[in-house]
C-alpha cells in the first residue's frame, strides 16, 4: 500500500496565499502606511522639521522593504564571511 500525503494540496495552497500576501504587503501596504505616516505627522505637527524627518524615516523603511532580497543576500554573505573560518588581522 502506498502512503499518500494528504496535506500536499493544502501546503501548495498556503504557499500560494503566502506569496500573494507577501507581495501585497511589500508592494501596497508598506508604501501606503509610509505615506499615511508622513501625512499624519505633517498634519499633527504642522512643522517642517518633524515632517522632513518622517519623510526620511518612511523612505528608509520603504527602501529597506523594497530591497529585501538584496539585504538578505548581504546578511548571508556577512554570516558566511564571519563564520569563524576567516581571520581578520587584529580580530582576536
Amino acid at each position: 500500500m502506498n502512503d499518500i500525503p494528504l496535506a500536499v494540496g493544502w501546503i501548495q495552497t498556503g504557499t500560494g496565499m503566502g506569496n500573494d500576501l507577501k507581495t501585497l504587503i511589500f508592494t501596497v501596504a508598506i508604501p501606503v502606511m509610509c505615506g499615511a505616516f508622513v501625512l499624519i505627522v505633517g498634519w499633527k505637527t504642522k512643522a517642517p522639521g518633524p515632517t522632513i524627518m518622517a519623510v526620511i524615516f518612511a523612505a528608509i523603511v520603504w527602501g529597506g522593504s523594497a530591497n529585501m532580497d538584496t539585504l538578505k543576500n548581504k546578511t548571508t554573505d556577512d554570516i558566511t564571511h564571519y563564520d569563524g573560518t576567516t581571520r581578520i588581522g587584529g580580530d582576536q
